[in-house]
């Protein structure tokens, strides 16, 4: 029986001893004695009876987090804020809803812990040692996303702290850390923050996520993006984001899509006959016939991109182009058969000059050149069939290019302010076009003057026009 009495006596004096130890702690704390403070709640962290209380470590949390907030204190304990965080999880496991916290002192290890980590992210960040920065800035996240939570703060509608947030991504991002930047730019981005200085977050969110092709996330904060900035070209970053990410067959058959479906804008459009037109250039293993699909496919996006503005000179333009090196690839086929011709009518005369030279009798000679004659227009007949069927291509794609340049031309000539593009493609359209109408002027020589004249017409017209515009 008095066992039993000593064990409950030596209990109680033990609970008299805490109960003693936790007030000298709290008075240190009332009459803000920190470090005396720190010297009790450490001589309780020797006690086992300490550990099961969250009493001790709010205290605990409490007094070493102001030894982290103070310059001094923080310098001469630098182990304070790995005290004040580790008491704090604890704290927060063994009074889960936070009950007692007002009780015991209030808030404020938070709010200390949460503003010295910002105020240091600041100070590092400004030195540029861009990583300790952001480890700070995601130290005061932690801190305030608790506050916020509990809705300590004194702003009832205040859902996140959006300055350390961008920080964080700023000092990630100079730290070359991508993933980490992009990760707390998003939460920027899903809160659609729409200020000014925020737009660059949704750019690089773009570009981060076509470089990582996470067609998702891509997709995700591109159309966030459209909805708070909708003045910002986001086609271009699209567009960019498909070629870098998809495979021919995949842009093709998004841009089919989209068309059939009405869906391209006049910016698209614009967008896809680029990435079209450069098909021979990044996709090296195309056959020749697969590369004039695809040119004939950027034209087709070009001339829906002017049929969507009218005033849009340099869409119309560029069918032009396209159209004059098509007309040019197959004029060159002619002139190759031209020359062939020429050789293969080279090669029969010298075949049958020993012959018409020893024919003696005029029956003789008739003969001869007959023979000749025969075998000349048998071995050019399939290169002057091939040559009328080319020229038949030839003359279709002068036309389209001259109705595509003129249009280009007629939308930029009144035009009453000019910019240096404006005047490069006017005179472009009038080189273009002088070279087209003198070939087109040229068929007709001897075998129309009606037709001949109206296209030597439209040759001078242009011709006195080149480089006239600056």
């Amino acid at each position: 029986m008095k066992k039993i009495l000593l064990v409950l006596l030596f209990a109680a004096i033990a609970q008299i001893s805490i109960a003693q130890d936790f007030k000298k702690v709290k008075t240190a704390v009332l009459i803000t004695k920190w470090e005396d403070a720190k010297t009790e709640i450490d001589k309780l962290a020797n006690d086992p009876k300490s550990k099961d209380k969250a009493e001790f470590y709010y205290y605990q949390a409490r007094i070493y987090a102001t030894l982290f907030k103070d310059a001094a204190l923080r310098a001469k304990y630098p182990k304070a804020s790995e005290v004040a965080a580790a008491a704090l999880e604890k704290y927060a496991f063994l009074d889960a809803g936070f009950t007692k916290i007002k009780e015991f002192g209030g808030v404020e290890p938070y709010f200390d812990m949460y503003a010295t980590y910002f105020q240091t992210g600041v100070g590092v960040f400004n030195e540029k040692s861009w990583l300790p920065a952001a480890e700070n800035f995601v130290q005061a996240i932690k801190y305030i996303d608790i506050i916020i939570q509990n809705k300590w703060a004194a702003s009832p509608t205040l859902t996140m702290d959006t300055t350390a947030l961008l920080y964080a991504g700023y000092a990630y991002q100079n730290a070359n850390q991508m993933d980490m930047a992009a990760k707390y730019y998003a939460r920027l981005a899903d809160s659609k923050v729409n200020e000014d200085v925020y737009l660059d977050l949704y750019r690089f969110l773009a570009q981060h996520y076509t470089k990582t092709n996470n067609e998702v996330s891509f997709f995700k904060y591109l159309a966030i993006g459209k909805e708070v900035y909708p003045k910002e070209q986001w086609d271009d970053y699209e567009v960019d984001f498909i070629d870098t990410n998809y495979d021919l067959a995949k842009k093709t058959s998004l841009y089919d899509s989209e068309d059939a479906a009405g869906k391209l804008s006049e910016q698209k459009y614009l967008q896809f006959g680029d990435l079209f037109i450069n098909v021979k250039n990044k996709e090296k293993d195309l056959d020749s016939a697969t590369q004039v699909k695809y040119t004939l496919k950027a034209a087709d996006a070009f001339k829906k991109a002017y049929q969507l503005n009218n005033t849009n000179a340099a869409a119309i333009f560029n069918v032009g182009v396209i159209y004059y090196n098509i007309f040019g690839e197959f004029d060159d086929k002619v002139s190759t058969n031209i020359r062939t011709l020429r050789a293969i009518s080279t090669a029969n005369e010298e075949e049958f000059a020993a012959k018409k030279a020893a024919a003696k009798t005029p029956q003789a000679k008739a003969a001869v050149n007959k023979a000749a004659a025969d075998k000349l227009a048998a071995a050019q007949a399939p290169l002057k069939q091939l040559n009328a069927a080319l020229d038949v291509d030839v003359q279709k794609n002068i036309d389209i290019s001259i109705d595509a340049l003129e249009k280009a031309f007629v939308a930029l000539k009144d035009k009453s302010e000019k910019t240096k593009r404006d005047n490069n493609l006017l005179n472009n359209c009038a080189r273009y076009l002088t070279n087209l109408y003198e070939i087109k002027r040229n068929k007709f020589r001897g075998k129309d003057p009606q037709k001949y004249d109206m296209y030597e017409a439209k040759y001078k017209e242009f011709d006195a026009l080149q480089n006239s515009f600056n």
